[in-house]
């Protein structure tokens, strides 16, 4: 199989690395990459969405309703302390 040699940053090179999985190549972790076809824009969003038959399913409903619920605002480091 052809090869070919590239150079990354050493910060692009240490993200690669960590998305290895055990013994696989640099080759299959690229592979496995969702690479962006192109430039998305608001109307290939608003295709998208309107394609789609249901936005989220009821168990998905129920589950963001259960995290918003549970969930409490993070403390301001601007605020003072009463």
């Amino acid at each position: 199989m052809a090869t070919r040699t590239i150079t990354l940053e050493l910060d692009a090179y240490e993200k690669l690395k960590a998305a290895k999985r055990g013994r696989e190549s640099f080759s299959s972790v690229v592979r496995r990459c969702i690479l962006p076809d192109g430039p998305k824009t608001g109307v290939a969003l608003l295709d998208y969405l309107r394609a789609r038959t249901a936005f989220l399913t009821e168990e998905e409903l129920d589950a963001i309703e259960a995290i918003d619920r549970n969930d409490t605002p993070p403390v301001s480091p601007w605020e003072e302390e009463a």
